[in-house]
């Protein structure tokens, strides 16, 4: 619901912004500002597409959605990726159409600038809040917004040069290349959430999760932990799921290898509060002798002499038991 709140709150300033770059377009009658306002419009679609996602990724998991609604928000993400791609597309065919019909002049360029650069700090702090949000409750559907609206900042520092130098020299054309520069620019953007977000509905190994779930592995680590492998992680909005196979001592109790499984998954809950963990015990069955830790074991065979090493290779190693 937090997120919910939140969204709602971009789509609102987004609408005003919306309106005020609109309007220094029929100010000013430029192709660059044109191409500004454009993307706002996406901007606001592509907002109530989010809103309207984390309401229904919000919801709990269900007898039909055991693994809850998190990806949702990736479906969200991707719609906006497309809708991103498709303005950058229509902002060049605006842009070539007034190469070869350009209009006589483009008044009140001052007014344009001042729009388009208020409107371009406002939406790098909302894109900054928005990441910061995201980050926070992983929420993939805040990251991308909050991604699209500071590349809007980046474009538009550069059509503010590029308006501050057409008004100084009085070249025309240079609104029409502003604009392809412009519509490239987005649809670049658009391009790498999309690639983004079908690698996550894909279920694409996330590296930096690896890697931080490794190091929380390493700090929490038991010495009756002979061997992790097989570890897959996918994330659904704010929920986690790891599964694993854990090999530990063969001598060991049912219940001796419930206790060390159910450290591994206390451990890993530092990870998520929405933890969903899957574990598989193996038995060392003596064979690991050369890389287990354990200083009292009573059937030791040999020393050991390669200490097992928990690095993500290690750990996402696919073998079969």
């Amino acid at each position: 619901m937090e997120k919910w709140k939140f969204q709602r709150i971009i789509v609102i300033i987004s609408s005003l912004i919306l309106i005020c770059k609109f309007a220094a377009y029929f100010i000013t009658n430029s192709a660059g500002v044109y191409s500004d306002a454009m993307e706002s419009i996406v901007n606001v679609v592509a907002g109530i597409i989010s809103l309207m996602s984390l309401r229904w990724a919000s919801k709990p998991a269900d007898d039909k959605h055991p693994f809850g609604h998190g990806k949702m928000e990736l479906i969200s993400a991707s719609i906006e990726g497309i809708l991103i791609m498709l303005a950058g597309g229509l902002i060049i065919y605006e842009a070539i159409s007034r190469i070869y019909f350009p209009p006589k002049e483009l008044p009140q360029l001052e007014i344009g600038i001042v729009i388009v650069a208020i409107a371009g700090i406002l939406n790098y702090l909302l894109g900054y809040w928005s990441i910061r949000k995201g980050k926070k409750n992983s929420s993939m559907a805040l990251i991308a917004s909050g991604k699209h609206l500071q590349s809007d900042t980046y474009s538009s520092i550069g059509l503010i040069l590029g308006l501050v130098l057409i008004s100084i020299t009085g070249l025309i054309i240079l609104d029409s290349l502003l604009a392809l520069v412009y519509g490239s620019i987005i649809i670049v953007a658009g391009v790498k959430i999309l690639r983004k977000t079908v690698a996550n509905l894909l279920d694409e190994n996330d590296m930096e999760e690896l890697k931080a779930i490794t190091e929380v592995i390493n700090k929490h680590k038991a010495e009756d932990w002979i061997d992790i492998h097989n570890l897959r992680v996918v994330s659904y909005g704010n929920s986690l799921h790891i599964d694993c196979d854990l090999t530990l001592p063969c001598f060991y109790t049912i219940n001796q290898g419930h206790q060390a499984t159910e450290k591994l998954k206390q451990a890993l809950q530092i990870q998520s509060d929405d933890l969903y963990f899957t574990v598989h015990s193996d038995s060392c069955d003596e064979k690991y002798c050369f890389q287990c830790t354990m200083t009292n074991c009573p059937i030791r065979k040999e020393p050991c002499a390669t200490p097992f090493v928990f690095s993500v290779e290690n750990l996402i190693k696919q073998e079969d038991d």
